[in-house]
């Protein structure tokens, strides 16, 4: 696991010097502290005439080959260099198909696998490769920077084109040391981040900067940037398998086992995160069955019960046979938020990404990789807002008549006692949402800000600025649109479980804990995303997955054997804090302070009488806004970090 970054030129363009992308480079030494690396065409070939060259730079995190996979990593006749981030789990079994083709390798490094597929298949080379991956990669000979990136998007990679060069890197960070990059809020951007908590790719916080996308490669030659999309889940409703469960049962035990075989793969110790829920205790319990030895396991815990899964963890651990180790954190947000507010440097709102800083930096104590159970609940239909899906869907086959006689029925039934009042709320918003199509349905459900909040808290500038040459205003809804279409033909939850796959996993989730572990130097592993795991759940219908209102059901059957029955019927918990609590308490002080402030309000992006209204509504009880105030909080000193250059705290 490491970081890159870098910059490619034309013809006409200006080379850099080294100290230029040591800068870069040096912003994300926390990804790479074991090694840093340089290499410039330009210093490399100082004979050749003005020509376009790239400059590759590299932070390293040593797991394999820990003596010969120094990097920037070239072939043997140096013409082709590349900077890689990430793993190539299956690089022990290309290596000599690569050498009977003629190839010669020189170390024992999964990295160098990139350059001799590269040339031995060119672009098609990332077809091969099985793993997490973001790399950029320079061939001299034909002056093409070629960058890509893994199929569900464990591994991040940004960009920023200009008129004579492309730069590139892992973070944000690295592509803001370089000179003179705007720091330009993109208002599509804030648009994007007040809906989903996040900003989806291929856009960034800031004009001018983009994402590669999942799946996607880039190349740049001539001063032209092209994508291609080289992959595609099989969604499709012709790609939907025919075996019987008993068989598919069995393949998925097969192929998840090899997925973690294959990422016991180190020169480092390795562990597993396990919180006690299905998806970590399956991948801690494969891990086992292949260990010699107990393995280390790691969860955290909290003295607020609704958010503290210590029990399960130990009940896990116990049943698995691990060496398990537990932290009790007294989670402060005041502590931890000028962390996070460097480390995601682009407005980030997930609370959980709190935990998950935590529980990095006491597993990095212990060892160097961890596996984690990430991608279960998208793949498996593990969410509870499935079960939404599937109870709309069949209001849905109700003549039209009666599907407004069914919601009244359900709103009739809810309890009234005050405690009750979230579960109203959230069943008010599911009837709410009925009378939309599913795909904006399910955007509506799980928005932060949907849209008539999103209308309440524009700015008259925001509002103008979201309107596009045709008058019409930009939609982010658009984003899980086209990601649930890839099912098109499918039932709605597969639809939704497809459109999680491709905007949730890799925008949020993924995200949260690239940033997180890479923080602490940590590589983290994720079996259930090993693109064949991926594909086979793909294929499968949906009454494999998800019976009787829950999910999960083909990968609890698969392995049954290593889950304790309170695991398998434990209500699902989410990985969260107490923000509820935290702005009625410790953090209502600097709610107020930061966001009712004149130098918030100045910025011009929100109304600040309904900002004001949120405050007052949530201290007073009135409603739970602790997700919208955590969403505004956090985009406000990114701001006066990343865009002012002045942290508040």
């Amino acid at each position: 696991m490491c970081g890159l970054a870098g910059v490619a030129w034309t013809r006409d363009g200006v080379p850099p010097v080294r100290s230029e992308i040591e800068r870069m480079t040096d912003r994300i030494a926390h990804r790479g502290p074991d090694a840093a690396g340089c290499y410039l065409s330009h210093e490399a070939n100082p004979d050749d005439a003005p020509s376009p060259g790239a400059a590759l730079g590299h932070r390293r995190l040593s797991i394999i080959d820990l003596a010969g996979g120094a990097q920037p990593l070239a072939n043997e006749d140096e013409t082709v260099w590349v900077a890689f981030n990430g793993e190539i789990y299956n690089y022990r079994e290309l290596i000599p198909e690569l050498e009977a083709l003629g190839h010669r390798f020189h170390s024992h490094s999964d990295t160098e696998v990139i350059v001799h597929a590269w040339e031995q298949w060119g672009e098609r080379c990332v077809n091969r490769f099985r793993g997490m991956f973001a790399f950029a990669l320079w061939d001299h000979s034909s002056r093409t920077l070629f960058l890509a990136r893994d199929r569900l998007g464990k591994k991040p990679l940004l960009y920023r084109l200009e008129k004579d060069r492309l730069l590139f890197a892992s973070e944000l960070k690295s592509i803001l040391a370089w000179p003179d990059v705007p720091h330009t809020v993109d208002p599509r951007a804030v648009e994007d981040y007040l809906t989903y908590q996040y900003v989806p790719h291929p856009r960034s916080m800031l004009v001018g900067i983009a994402k590669l996308p999942p799946a996607h490669t880039a190349t740049y030659r001539d001063g032209v940037l092209t994508l291609q999309r080289y992959w595609t889940p099989p969604y499709a409703p012709a790609q939907v398998t025919r075996d019987s469960y008993e068989t598919c049962r069995s393949r998925l035990r097969d192929l998840l086992t090899e997925a973690v075989r294959l990422r016991l793969r180190s020169d480092v110790p390795l562990g597993a995160f396990l919180s006690g829920g299905i998806d970590s205790t399956i991948i801690a319990g494969l891990m086992q069955k292949l260990s010699t030895r107990p393995i280390q396991t790691f969860s955290i815990g909290f003295d607020i019960p609704q958010f503290d899964e210590r029990q399960f963890s130990q009940l896990a651990a116990t049943r698995l046979g691990t060496e398990h180790h537990v932290q009790v954190v007294e989670a402060s947000a005041l502590a931890i938020l000028p962390k996070l507010i460097h480390h995601y440097d682009e407005p980030f709102a997930d609370s959980s990404a709190i935990p998950m800083m935590y529980l990095s930096e006491m597993t990095r104590q212990q060892v160097t990789v961890s596996l984690s159970g990430d991608g279960g609940d998208e793949l498996f239909a593990g969410y509870d807002r499935y079960v939404g899906v599937d109870l709309a869907t069949k209001i849905d086959r109700l003549p039209r008549w009666l599907r407004g006689a069914a919601g009244w029925s359900l709103w009739q039934k809810l309890p009234a006692r005050v405690e009750q009042k979230s579960f109203r709320r959230r069943l008010k918003r599911f009837l709410a949402g009925l009378s939309e199509p599913p795909s904006r349905r399910y955007l509506k459900w799980i928005s932060i800000f949907d849209s008539q909040r999103r209308d309440d808290l524009r700015s008259p500038r925001l509002a103008g600025e979201l309107l596009g040459e045709n008058g019409l205003r930009y939609d982010p809804a658009e984003f899980i649109d086209a990601a649930m279409a890839e099912a098109n033909g499918r039932d709605e939850m597969t639809r939704a479980t497809c459109g999680d796959v491709l905007t949730y996993l890799p925008c949020d989730i993924l995200n949260k804990v690239d940033i997180a572990t890479m923080a602490y130097s940590l590589e983290a592993r994720c079996p259930f995303l090993d693109h064949h795991v991926a594909e086979f759940a793909a294929t499968l219908p949906i009454e494999f997955k998800y019976q009787h209102g829950r999910g999960k059901r083909i990968l609890v059957d698969a392995f049954r054997d290593l889950l304790p029955t309170e695991i398998i019927e434990r209500k699902k918990m989410g990985f969260g804090v107490p923000l509820d609590h935290w702005f009625r308490g410790e953090l209502e002080p600097l709610v107020r302070d930061v966001l009712l402030s004149e130098r918030t309000t100045s910025r011009g992006w929100f109304n600040p009488q309904t900002v004001r209204r949120l405050v007052d509504e949530h201290v007073g009880r009135a409603w739970d806004h602790s997700a919208r105030l955590w969403t505004l909080l956090v985009f406000e000193l990114w701001q006066r970090e990343w865009v002012d250059g002045q942290p508040e705290l």
